[in-house]
């Protein structure tokens, strides 16, 4: 029996901390690869290892991942979407900056607010909520508009991309929510969604007519071992196992620490530059997530 707890105690503040500086860090250090390894095929390989590893923890512990308990076709839906989200991400990383394409990534938390309470009838929003989705909306209009004031071709489509990322990631959510996935494991939940992408993301790739590099420099290999290991197996597998212990309101708002750790990552070691227009659309971003996560006492 899993023992649930109503607040966050300092393991999970320092866990929460750990993944929001990790993912930050992520879409920097994946654009930063992106000149040695193609995007597409860097995301396959990565999801590739990180079924493998969470193959090897379940088989290690125990865990049943192909039993059949009625999961099968909503598992296959939330993994098509994981992988549609990624596919945003790193084709987006191409065309924008890798703070940019956070804050329309981050967009996913309103996506879930908003649509939730179509499925779930006791989840309609509320005053401060529909106040959050209105700052997102404001986020949005303010990054669009500083991308294209920027002068630089083709930030609109990566804008696009990661919106579209957001809006994948956003429907997965919503898929565990109203589906027997919530049901699930966190191992099994996640092996649905990584190995469906190590399926979906190589054939993309190819479709793309991505060149398949095999050999790669230090750099790549580091990377590509830190997007896989801590990235798509250790940080998610973290995530999904705070979500079945503590409340999931407060872990949420942690969410809008990441873009603010993009931003400070991006213009430290890619010299991205930093807007007003892009710091309006963070804020923005994190005050509407801070509102939408927000229950009544």
């Amino acid at each position: 029996m899993i023992s649930r707890k109503d607040h966050l105690d300092t393991l999970a503040i320092a866990l929460l901390l750990g993944c929001c500086v990790f993912w930050g860090f992520q879409q920097v250090l994946l654009k930063a690869t992106l000149p040695e390894v193609p995007a597409v095929f860097q995301a396959g390989i990565r999801f590739v290892g990180a079924t493998v590893l969470l193959w090897l923890w379940c088989a290690g512990r125990g865990i049943k991942l192909f039993e059949r308990d009625g999961s099968l076709w909503a598992g296959l839906l939330a993994g098509v979407l994981f992988a549609l989200e990624f596919a945003g991400i790193y084709v987006g990383l191409k065309y924008t900056t890798a703070s940019r394409l956070t804050v329309f990534l981050y967009t996913a938390p309103f996506w879930v607010a908003a649509l939730v309470p179509i499925w779930v009838h006791t989840e309609r929003l509320r005053s401060l909520q529909w106040l959050g989705m209105a700052c997102a909306f404001a986020a949005v209009v303010f990054a669009f508009a500083g991308g294209l004031n920027s002068g630089t071709p083709d930030l609109w489509l990566g804008d696009l991309l990661g919106l579209g990322g957001g809006m994948a990631w956003g429907l997965t959510t919503v898929v565990i929510r109203t589906t027997p996935l919530i049901k699930l494991s966190a191992e099994k939940l996640l092996f649905y969604q990584v190995a469906v992408s190590a399926l979906a993301l190589p054939c993309l790739s190819l479709a793309l007519g991505e060149p398949w590099v095999w050999h790669f420099s230090a750099f790549a290999i580091t990377s590509l071992a830190i997007q896989t290991v801590i990235g798509a197996f250790v940080s998610y597998l973290t995530w999904m196992w705070m979500l079945g212990r503590y409340p999931a309101t407060k872990i949420s708002v942690f969410v809008f620490l990441t873009p603010l750790f993009a931003l400070l990552f991006g213009s430290l070691w890619l010299k991205e530059p930093v807007t007003l227009n892009l710091i309006a659309a963070l804020v923005l971003v994190a005050g509407g997530i801070v509102l939408v996560s927000r229950k009544p006492a």
